[in-house]
């Protein structure tokens, strides 16, 4: 089951003047960037601050850019977390909120890899898992030889290894979808079914274009692209809000640990 092709947005998540997160914002920003290409929406992923979101958060947000977007737009949710059984809570309350699919991130260690996703893909009650390779998050993160014996049917892979997407797409017969936007313009030609992108906030249609195999274009992305993974959603929002005049609120900091871009 392929949940997607082409390019998704790893989306921010606006916050109000409160400091609350603000649903319809969001979901705005959503929508526009399905307007200008962008085929999957991931909600709550780590570029969308995740781990600084509540319960009611994550249900509103979920659900208010399912609202938004087309219907043939696919809304990921992720719910990775350091366990399995609040990763199925996760990953239960995104499905009821509207999620067409799951990302998720195994514990650190990586232990029972197995029991982890089946554990998410009972919760989940048909709705399909990707699983999340985003080492240093939770390290080791995802082997390559692991995935086709999980319960899930593709990964992302924010490594920003060549050589592993080239492992993936040569020996995984599920769905591979880049995490890095610095391998776009390699991932497409090799085969990858996607990509879901921190980048594609600030650059939808460039990044379509190099993900097509426009090596050209993956150069002009090269400054944007390193912007955005040296300061993370903090950054992307600060861009946002000089192009469309939205909040520049954060809850990670940019000047925090250097982000990694997923």
């Amino acid at each position: 089951m392929t949940v997607f092709t082409g390019v998704g947005v790893a989306l921010v998540t606006m916050f109000a003047d409160d400091g609350q997160a603000d649903p319809a914002a969001t979901a705005a920003l959503a929508r526009e960037l399905t307007d200008r290409g962008v085929q999957a929406v991931l909600v709550c992923g780590t570029t969308g601050e995740a781990s600084t979101l509540s319960g009611a958060e994550r249900v509103a947000l979920i659900s208010a850019v399912r609202d938004a977007v087309p219907a043939g737009i696919p809304v990921l949710a992720g719910t990775g977390a350091a366990t399995a059984e609040q990763a199925a809570l996760l990953t239960g309350a995104a499905c009821g909120a509207g999620a067409d699919a799951v990302l998720a991130w195994p514990p650190a260690g990586s232990e029972d890899l197995p029991g982890y996703f089946g554990a998410l893909a009972t919760a989940a009650a048909g709705v399909p898992v990707l699983a999340y390779h985003i080492p240093w998050v939770s390290a080791p993160g995802v082997p390559v030889a692991d995935l086709a014996s999980l319960p899930v049917v593709g990964v992302k892979d924010s490594s920003g290894s060549a050589d592993r997407l080239l492992d993936e797409v040569a020996h995984y017969p599920g769905d591979t979808y880049v995490g890095s936007s610095a391998l776009l313009s390699l991932a497409g030609p090799l085969g990858a079914a996607g990509a879901i992108l921190a980048l594609a906030n600030l650059e939808p249609e460039r990044c379509v274009k190099a993900l097509a195999g426009d090596a050209g274009v993956q150069l002009e992305l090269a400054e944007q692209h390193l912007r955005v993974k040296e300061g993370g959603p903090a950054v992307i929002k600060k861009i946002l809000a000089a192009e469309r005049g939205t909040s520049t609120l954060a809850r990670v900091g940019a000047a925090a640990a250097p982000y990694q871009a997923p």
